[in-house]
């Protein structure tokens, strides 16, 4: 489970996430939604201990990240599709985070051909397309063969067929009782993957509910997602006229 109490960051006079808490369960897909630049990845970064909160704390299984002994082999992230030396190989990239969180270099071999990548594993990395980068990342994330997936934008770059197979692969890890949050700001892509969703705009929580309850409160998801953004929309003006 990841718990988020009060998680807040400032960048100079824009505030990135203000003052969020929230749950993620095991064994369900929990969508993460909100137009670019809301604060999805903010919120992601601070879980996984890249950025520092301004106030508030976030646990993964009751502990900071920066406390986990073998990180990758806990929780699994794809926050940045191009995070790899443009010179290696899918492989040899693979092989080198292994070795840094004593991964046996068998399940290097297992993730390439989950992803399917395995034909194109010696090729360097730098010479990729956008679909198949996201790939590695994925490939990055279940390396370690985590409870714990944190997932930014995993559908980008995607062809329908790579669409569908994240789809299938978010709720078979699920399945078998991970933590899966991924973010979106595609609100068909959260409908047809998550189970639960928090909706997230200008760095606030708006909603914190189940797909199906977000969608029962207008004729449609994508109305009803509308209506909290403009809401926030709404609140940040009437508060910088206020201030």
């Amino acid at each position: 489970m990841i718990e988020a109490q009060g998680l807040s960051k400032h960048y100079g006079a824009t505030d990135a996430v203000q003052s969020l808490t929230f749950n993620v369960r095991s064994s369900m897909v929990t969508g993460f939604l909100g137009p670019n630049g809301s604060g999805k990845s903010t919120t992601m970064r601070l879980i996984l201990g890249l950025d520092t909160p301004d106030a508030g704390h976030v646990r993964i299984g009751g502990r900071r990240y920066r406390d986990l002994r073998w990180p990758l082999r806990e929780v699994g992230a794809l926050l940045e599709t191009r995070a790899v030396h443009p010179g290696r190989s899918a492989r040899a990239h693979l092989r080198a985070l292994a070795a840094s969180n004593a991964i046996p270099r068998s399940r290097v071999e297992e993730v390439l051909g989950l992803v399917g990548l395995a034909e194109a594993a010696g090729r360097r990395a730098g010479g990729f397309s956008l679909g198949m980068a996201q790939r590695l990342g994925i490939a990055a994330a279940l390396l370690g063969d985590p409870q714990v997936l944190l997932l930014d934008e995993p559908v980008n770059g995607l062809d329908p067929e790579g669409i569908r197979w994240v789809r299938d692969l978010l709720r078979s890890l699920a399945a078998e009782g991970r933590t899966v949050f991924v973010s979106s700001h595609l609100i068909g892509e959260i409908a047809r993957t998550a189970d639960h969703v928090l909706v997230i705009g200008r760095g606030r929580l708006l909603a914190d509910t189940s797909v199906a309850e977000l969608a029962a409160r207008s004729a449609s998801l994508e109305a009803s997602f509308l209506e909290l953004t403009a809401a926030s929309a709404d609140h940040r003006a009437t508060k910088a006229r206020t201030s």
